[in-house]
């Protein structure tokens, strides 16, 4: 399980719905999992819920936003939709789907908390 750290619960869960045309598998106040595979959720937590546990020995999350230091790699059947539609639901674009050194078809994106997202096949 991965969790990211959002401003906004509900922004946040209504973005990746529209994203992955999934209904999350869990939504109550505090956090929101989605399933991405059968071993693996994808978690929002809002920054204010994980501060009272990790604050004061870190920073409060909301002073990193839009500081990328990890991305969340997707690898999918066709990128570009979900390039496409991540952007159509308000994530911003970081650079359109190519193929890549590596050999992989990927596509980036921000997600409305500056998360970076990249979809690959």
């Amino acid at each position: 399980m991965v969790i990211l750290y959002v401003a906004d619960q509900s922004k946040s869960c209504q973005f990746y719905e529209a994203v992955l045309q999934q209904k999350p598998l869990l939504n109550v106040p505090g956090m929101t999992e989605f399933k991405l595979t059968e071993n693996f959720l994808l978690g929002l937590m809002p920054e204010t819920g994980i501060a009272n546990i990790i604050c004061p020995s870190t920073p409060h999350p909301e002073q990193g936003n839009g500081i990328p230091r990890c991305e969340l790699y997707l690898v999918v059947e066709d990128p570009d939709k979900y390039l496409n539609r991540a952007v159509a639901n308000g994530a911003k674009l970081i650079s359109p789907t190519e193929e890549r050194d590596w050999g992989d078809w990927v596509g980036y994106c921000a997600d409305p908390d500056g998360h970076i997202i990249a979809f690959a096949k």
